[in-house]
């Protein structure tokens, strides 16, 4: 897991001082992972995509391809070609679900109920203690994202904010905080790809060596 820390710290030294945060998060998700635990992310707009970019690297292969045991592509041969052919193409998938990535139920409970709830519900609904829950904030001061972290504290969910170097209201709530060293949304976005990225490597690299 740490060579890719260090290869962090190396290509973005601006960001080195986070490598504590980084090993702290990834150690949070890797220990839930391993217990058979689900990681949850949640962001808006920009850091909604970000959201899915993450779960996305840990469905499927990142760096390694993630094949699939003996034993488990001989299931598949009872198909035959088709089913071979399924065992040579799917990869091992890591336990990950982004909770913008929902909408009929988003915009159902946005127009019926409380759209600041929409990341909480689904928290509420699919969570359990053990999870946990990255939440994406620039600012930290993301209503729907607060409500969610506050969901996760009552559900024993552990959570993580990337945020911002001001870490806002959402900073109070998390189990680990990684604030990168800007202010504007933009700058802090282009920040927080590396930081993810490295943190699914590292995760990766821990279940399935590369």
């Amino acid at each position: 897991m740490e060579k890719f820390l260090i290869d962090f710290k190396e290509r973005f030294p601006e960001m080195a001082h986070l490598d504590d945060k980084m090993l702290q998060a990834a150690g949070m998700i890797v220990e839930a992972m391993a217990a058979g635990h689900t990681l949850f992310a949640c962001g808006n707009g920009g850091s909604a995509s970000d959201s899915d970019h993450i779960t996305g690297e840990l469905l499927k292969g990142f760096k390694s391809l993630r094949p699939l045991k003996p034993e488990l592509k001989e299931k598949f041969s009872v198909y035959g070609d088709k089913g071979r052919e399924m065992a040579d193409k799917l990869q091992y998938g890591l336990r990950a679900v982004s909770l913008t990535s929902h909408p009929a139920f988003t915009t159902a409970f946005l127009n019926d109920v409380d759209g600041q709830l929409i990341f909480a519900q689904q928290l509420f609904a699919l969570g359990r203690e053990g999870d946990v829950l990255i939440g994406i904030s620039t600012s930290g001061n993301a209503e729907n994202v607060k409500s969610c972290f506050m969901t996760a504290k009552v559900m024993g969910v552990k959570t993580i904010l990337l945020t911002g170097k001001d870490g806002g209201a959402c900073a109070s709530l998390a189990d680990c905080e990684i604030r990168v060293p800007e202010q504007e949304t933009y700058k802090i976005q282009e920040m927080h790809l590396p930081i993810y990225h490295t943190l699914c490597l590292m995760i990766e690299d821990h279940f399935y060596g590369i």
